[in-house]
């Protein structure tokens, strides 16, 4: 848990600093062959956290995110029973998350991925 958190708080402050609040995320850990704990899967990914815009984030309110939610609304609101496989992205859903995901690295990193 302290490993969790302290990856954390690191990961907080230097979101802040580029104008992101990180409103949650996921960690997997696990242990190598030597019992040496280690970090593992994705870490800090679009898919594995919430990361909103400082600037459109109001108290009580959930602002527009840089993450899959967007996917997740899209799906809430069609007509997928969600007992059957989802139904097809349209292309607009599927450019939007992508222009999310590159607006959020642009933002963290100062660069876009090759």
């Amino acid at each position: 848990r302290e490993k969790s958190i302290a990856v954390y708080d690191a990961a907080v402050g230097l979101a802040v600093e580029k104008g992101i609040i990180l409103a949650d995320t996921k960690f997997e850990w696990g242990h190598d062959s030597d019992g040496k704990l280690m970090l593992v899967d994705e870490v800090l990914t679009p898919d594995s956290s919430r990361f909103w815009p400082a600037e459109l984030t109001c108290k009580g309110e959930v602002p527009e995110s840089f993450d899959k939610q967007f996917v997740r609304d899209w799906l809430a609101s069609s007509d997928w029973d969600r007992m059957s496989t989802p139904p097809p992205l349209p292309p607009e859903i599927v450019d939007g998350t992508r222009q999310k995901y590159l607006d959020v690295c642009q933002r963290l990193t100062g660069s876009l991925p090759c």
